[in-house]
């Protein structure tokens, strides 16, 4: 009678059922970095192939593209209404109007680029096309302030309370520690109710994230040095902390790492938080220009 191990063998193995993963979606962040790459692919496609093409902004394709730009860029107004009249805002959420805001800005100004064969003509198509181009641009880096103060691009805004928070915290474990860290207890303390407190002036708001970025960076190395000091001194005195001193300083490195990193983040946001409040005050103004320079565009065309 074979044995069981044999008749184990010759028996046909059952398949294994695996449960298929579902595919990964594309961040938001993701799909706006393919956006900016397919504006930037297309524009210097048009750029490198304008003198084969033969378009008049005056008539024809060059005509239907002048009205195919100046519609987004004319939809623009609806993100600043939306936010502004209650009647719309039951149009659904923010974050849907700005994608489409951000949309709008990089189509429109590319289309017009085609409208003109990537050439400027008259006066008054010079100013137009120009400040397209300024709200554009003006667009972009707005982008990029909004992303630093937001939970991702189109969350919900990341407070400096909920940042001090988290900083608070992370004080309050270094406190707990076994004595390992009181050395330095105190002077982390101390950058961290400096990187809480609001700059007074403009400039120091502008130069804080460079500032903390040098301190915490050259404080960590600093820490590290005297951790190792240290564990090397109690590791003469207890086998098991010898046994364990690398582990023992990775670890002690990766929370000065994470809680130096908090300092950072509440250092910048105020500065990166002046930063959008003046990009606003500017963006406006070039809307508006962008806006007139256009309707005047617009008019000098049809009538003259």
């Amino acid at each position: 009678m074979p044995e069981a191990s044999t008749l184990a063998l010759s028996e046909d193995p059952q398949p294994v059922r695996r449960t298929a993963r579902p595919a990964p979606r594309l961040s938001l962040q993701t799909y706006s970095r393919l956006g900016f790459l397919i504006a930037a692919v297309a524009i210097y496609v048009g750029w490198i192939g304008r003198d084969a093409r033969t378009i008049h902004a005056g008539e024809g394709l060059g005509y239907a593209l002048g009205i195919a730009g100046g519609v987004p860029m004319l939809l623009l107004l609806l993100y600043s209404l939306r936010k502004r009249f209650r009647f719309m805002r039951r149009l659904g959420a923010t974050r849907y109007w700005f994608r489409i805001h951000m949309m709008l800005g990089i189509i429109g100004p590319v289309i017009i680029l085609y409208h003109c064969n990537f050439q400027v003509g008259s006066l008054n198509s010079k100013v137009a096309l120009y400040c397209t181009l300024l709200v554009a641009a003006s667009g972009v880096v707005g982008r990029y302030l909004y992303a630093r103060i937001h939970h991702g691009l189109y969350g919900r805004k990341a407070t400096l309370a909920e940042l001090i928070k988290q900083l608070d915290g992370a004080s309050s474990e270094i406190s707990s520690r076994d004595g390992l860290l009181d050395d330095v207890r105190d002077e982390l303390a101390t950058l961290s109710r400096e990187a809480m407190t609001p700059a007074l002036t403009v400039w120091k708001s502008v130069s804080r994230p460079i500032v903390f970025g040098v301190r915490t960076r050259w404080l960590y190395y600093r820490m590290s040095w005297n951790m190792r000091k240290k564990l090397i001194a109690r590791s003469m005195e207890s086998p098991a902390v010898a046994e364990h001193r690398d582990r023992l300083l990775e670890v002690t490195r990766a929370f000065l790492r994470q809680n130096l990193r908090q300092v950072r983040a509440v250092a910048q946001f105020d500065a990166f938080e002046h930063l959008f409040s003046w990009w606003h005050v500017i963006h406006v103004p070039f809307f508006l220009m962008m806006i007139v320079s256009a309707i005047v565009h617009v008019l000098a065309v049809h009538l003259y």
